[in-house]
């Protein structure tokens, strides 16, 4: 049903409004990923020099913790819409800082320096989050992974995912 919605939407060759209609057709494909999440991709390709993505994510998506130790890959993300947890952790795991962002909300946002390993989690439904980093898309190292999370398909995912939530909630 919702399956190809975001192939009628242009790679960005164009100026595009960024508008409900949008964040609504990526949260439905986002709904229908085995992932539970969606990218739409505002550069041109994966070897673009800036990658600037909307994300939506479903609260049961998983991205495990990692980082990205290329000195150029800092990232920058801005909730747009829902409620996004951001999680911050040391090489060993402990989380250093963690907070709720959410559009008009006391944090908005995260500014991610290279070589900081974190995650960020939907909180609700149809929460999709605009993303800045630099390019070229590489797909994450070995070292780059923590190594004391489960992986995103490995046993232990999704009790690891209801932690991280329940930390959350402690501090909303």
């Amino acid at each position: 049903m919702m399956a190809g919605i975001l192939a009628e939407i242009p790679v960005m060759s164009q100026a595009r409004i960024i508008d409900a209609a949008l964040l609504d057709v990526v949260s439905a494909e986002a709904r229908i990923s085995p992932r539970r999440r969606r990218n739409h991709n505002f550069h041109a390709d994966d070897h673009a020099a800036c990658h600037r993505l909307l994300n939506a994510v479903e609260p049961d998506s998983y991205i495990p913790p990692h980082r990205h130790n290329d000195p150029a890959k800092s990232e920058s993300i801005l909730v747009l819409r829902g409620r996004l947890g951001a999680l911050f952790f040391d090489e060993r795991g402990k989380i250093t800082d963690c907070a709720v962002l959410e559009p008009g909300g006391a944090a908005v946002g995260i500014n991610v320096p290279n070589g900081v390993f974190h995650t960020v989690l939907a909180l609700t439904p149809n929460t999709v989050f605009f993303e800045a980093k630099a390019g070229p898309y590489l797909p994450l190292a070995a070292d780059e992974k923590a190594p004391w999370a489960p992986g995103e398909n490995e046993p232990g995912a999704a009790a690891y995912l209801a932690q991280l939530r329940d930390r959350l909630s402690a501090i909303e």
